[in-house]
């Protein structure tokens, strides 16, 4: 039968035991190391991580976040729609960055964030292909988003969930240029019909009252900068203040006279809360001619990067040759400037399967166009420029 007392040994240990769990219990947090605080979900990449550096690999699950059905789809880059064979194979490829994973935007995530907010691209068409795949991929998180224009707007899109406007501003020089035929016969007299005359001081009407309006810009000018788009026949002459540049610019310089007036007017004019970058080249790939000559992409597979030097370096004088060209001058300009660069070339530079080719959707455009090796199929590489560019707008926005 148990005791009903205490014996005398047991109540001896019972009070330094007790003594013992209380300090252990009140002292361990102290004298322990902290745990780690959580990495928010939002930031798995690493600072040391360039994103713009790295490889392509195959991903036999991955799939695209949107299909042919986006209402703001382009019909030539609707690859999907006009046709294109292996669009399995080309959405099978992610870009995999050295030293880091870049993860696929999450659209809802990235809506919350941008709640209230306004994207804006400017810049040519390249960039508006860049606004197509950003826009589709953000409706899979707002499927009530609808189309969204205002004055000057070349396209957009309004999510009505969270109040985002994402918007395209068609300025493929940035300047201001317009059209001035000869006025007499005898200005004629060497072929030029006119001449598209640039006002490398003044920006575009499309986007020069758009200052107060976006929270994020994104620019571009570069793929009209060639004598494809403006012959001797119908040449730019520039002008400052008013009047001729003299001696006359050839199109290198005058592209150099718009950035070094377009970029210190940008740093200027909006608002320093404004997040700004400037996306540089989309590389082109076309093989054999230019779009003119027969020139064509009809590739199965990225290329290698021992190749890429052989398209793309100026020194082997080939019909790509302009992208790393230009992005050499527009880097030179944009030094010492808070407009973060979006390099997307080197990565796009792979990609010469991903281009609609012959696949855009309209009868005979081949026949009067020629193969499209410049712009993207939709899904497609874009999908990964917006990978990129919203992972790098929540980092500004977060950090201040």
């Amino acid at each position: 039968m148990a005791s009903k007392f205490t014996p005398p040994l047991f109540k001896f240990l019972l009070i330094p035991t007790c003594l013992l769990i209380f300090l252990y219990s009140t002292l361990l947090p102290l004298l322990s190391p902290p745990p780690p605080k959580p990495q928010p979900s939002n930031h798995p990449i690493p600072s040391p991580c360039n994103l713009f550096n790295g490889r392509w690999e195959t991903d036999p699950n991955r799939k695209p976040t949107y299909d042919d059905t986006c209402p703001f789809q382009r019909n030539a880059w609707n690859c999907l729609r006009n046709g294109r064979e292996n669009m399995g194979r080309i959405n099978s490829w992610k870009w995999v960055p050295e030293k880091c994973d870049l993860p696929r935007v999450d659209a809802l995530g990235f809506l919350g964030l941008m709640r209230g907010k306004r994207i804006g691209f400017v810049g040519d068409s390249l960039n508006e292909n860049f606004l197509v795949a950003f826009l589709c991929v953000l409706r899979g998180a707002d499927l009530g988003a609808k189309k969204w224009k205002r004055k000057g707007a070349w396209k957009g899109g309004y999510f009505p969930r969270f109040n985002v406007t994402v918007a395209y501003h068609r300025a493929v020089l940035l300047a201001k240029y317009e059209w001035q035929p000869t006025q007499s016969a005898v200005s004629n007299h060497n072929g030029v019909k006119g001449i598209y005359r640039v006002d490398v001081d003044i920006p575009a009407d499309d986007w020069a009252d758009i200052t107060d309006f976006y929270d994020v810009l994104v620019f571009n000018t570069g793929h009209w900068w060639g004598y494809d788009k403006f012959p001797k026949e119908t040449p730019l002459v520039f002008y400052n203040a008013g009047q001729p540049i003299v001696p006359p610019l050839q199109m290198r310089d005058g592209l150099k006279a718009v950035l070094e007036n377009m970029v210190p007017y940008i740093q200027k004019a909006f608002p320093r809360k404004t997040v700004k970058f400037w996306r540089l080249q989309s590389p082109r790939h076309f093989h054999g001619g230019e779009w003119n000559q027969n020139g064509s992409c009809l590739f199965n597979e990225p290329l290698e990067e021992l190749q890429l030097d052989l398209w793309f370096d100026p020194s082997n004088n080939g019909v790509n040759k302009e992208a790393r060209q230009l992005n050499e001058l527009i880097g030179e300009v944009l030094q010492g400037t808070d407009i973060q660069l979006l390099d997307f070339t080197h990565l796009s530079e792979f990609r010469a399967d991903a281009h609609p080719a012959i696949w855009l959707g309209k009868k005979d455009a081949v026949a009067i166009w020629g193969q499209d090796c410049m712009h993207w199929c939709l899904p497609g590489v874009p999908d990964t420029w917006v990978d990129i560019l919203s992972l790098l707008i929540r980092r500004r926005l977060e950090t201040g």
